[in-house]
């Protein structure tokens, strides 16, 4: 008797089964990858004349501590949240770069730090020009830096009228001072307080990528290399002199320095060379300035975004945008199948980098489980997104709470 309802219940068993198999459906996704994806691309500066176009989804903006911080020490960031909103306006996001020092300019340290008793600025030449140096064996001044990356972490981690940060200190905030006065502990912080502050910034952000100059990997001026502790911290790499004529034997080591493979986690990007004016001309041409093109460089270091300011004067805005779609992520659903209410999409990326914040699959009000961030390039990844109508499966798109309203994050899917 007992064989009897064991081989009823495994035949009712097989037929439940059979049936939940008969209500599979694959879902004809059709859809193709037509713009530059948000938080990727090349990148121009804020002011630019062609600035509104649609070949950039990104803006470049250097930015000043006494922008936001006051003479009498006071945080007003009324200024700053103009200048993202004009970027926003454009269905833009920003990349902002706050520095201390600029050839041929005063500092930005707040005035109240700069009139504090024992401030001392050094005065030196930098690119042949008058340049005030800050001075990092004030407790004031790093303390100050401290505080306003908790502010500004505090105020605009989670903003997406911002894309990426980008941190440094000496010229342009690149961690170098090459010419002008260099001295650890006086115009460049000490190790101790780098490492301090890196740190810090790590505790500080959850959302926003932030990273620092690939020449941070020069142990003359920082603590990084060789540092387990301080190569686990998630920030990202810029390279500021990008296919310039010696970046084989000098950027590409220093990007191995902090991690050959930390684009996996936190985004690469950079600047074109400006090594040479031949640097600017050729950045986008089929052998780039010095045999090695933009494609074929940008993949091998999985660049997310590229400054190319002065790419317009050499370039039209459909070659600009061409190159912009080759960097960053590219989603493509390999399969798409409903059963029991669930989507289920079979994804990889066809890109050269993952996407650095949280976006989701979706079907009306309703998201995947699964977010993309992190989803590397060439991987697979199974996405589900539960309570979906048979009728509504078709109607898949992507969503993020780190782009603009105006933004879509595309995906390929079908012939």
């Amino acid at each position: 008797m007992n064989h009897v309802i064991l081989a009823t219940v495994l035949l009712l068993l097989l037929r439940s089964l059979s049936k939940t198999e008969a209500t599979a459906q694959v879902v004809p996704l059709q859809s193709r990858i037509t713009q530059v994806q948000p938080m990727s691309g090349i990148v121009l500066w804020n002011d630019h004349e062609k600035v509104d176009t649609d070949a950039v989804q990104l803006e470049f903006r250097y930015c000043g501590y006494d922008e936001i911080v006051t003479a009498d020490g006071q945080y007003d960031f009324t200024a700053l949240d103009r200048i993202l909103d004009a970027i926003a306006a454009r269905n833009h996001q920003a990349i902002l770069r706050f520095r201390f020092v600029y050839p041929g300019r005063d500092t930005t340290v707040p005035e109240w730090i700069r009139g504090s008793p024992g401030y001392t600025e050094t005065i030196g030449k930098s690119e042949g020009k008058r340049t005030a140096f800050c001075d990092w064996s004030h407790p004031k001044l790093r303390q100050f830096t401290l505080d306003f990356y908790s502010r500004f972490a505090r105020r605009y981690d989670k903003d997406p009228r911002i894309a990426f940060l980008q941190v440094g200190f000496g010229l342009w905030a690149e961690y170098h001072i090459y010419d002008g006065p260099r001295k650890l502990g006086s115009t460049f912080p000490d190790k101790a307080y780098q490492a301090t502050l890196l740190k810090h910034m790590d505790d500080c952000f959850d959302s926003l990528p932030w990273s620092i100059s690939v020449d941070a990997a020069d142990s003359e001026y920082s603590p990084l290399e060789g540092n387990a502790d301080l190569l686990s911290l998630g920030f990202g790499v810029f390279d500021d002199s990008f296919l310039c004529e010696p970046h084989p034997r000098e950027n590409a080591v220093n990007w191995r320095i902090l991690g050959g493979d930390r684009w996996r986690r936190s985004s690469a990007g950079g600047e074109f060379s400006y090594y040479t004016k031949r640097d600017q001309r050729l950045a986008l041409s089929k052998s780039g300035p010095n045999g090695v093109s933009f494609a074929e460089a940008a993949k091998r270091f999985h660049i997310s975004y590229m400054i190319g300011n002065d790419q317009p004067r050499y370039q039209s805005m459909q070659r600009i945008k061409a190159a912009s779609m080759r960097c960053g992520y590219k989603f493509r659903v390999l399969r798409a199948e409903h059963r029991d209410e669930t989507l289920t999409l079979r994804v990889t990326n066809d890109g050269i980098a993952p996407i650095y914040r949280d976006a989701f699959f979706a079907v009306g009000d309703r998201r995947s489980d699964q977010s993309l961030k992190g989803l590397q390039a060439g991987e697979e990844r199974i996405f589900e997104i539960s309570r979906v109508d048979r009728r509504q499966a078709g109607s898949v798109r992507i969503v993020s709470d780190f782009i603009l309203p105006g933004q879509s994050i595309q995906f390929a899917a079908g012939k």
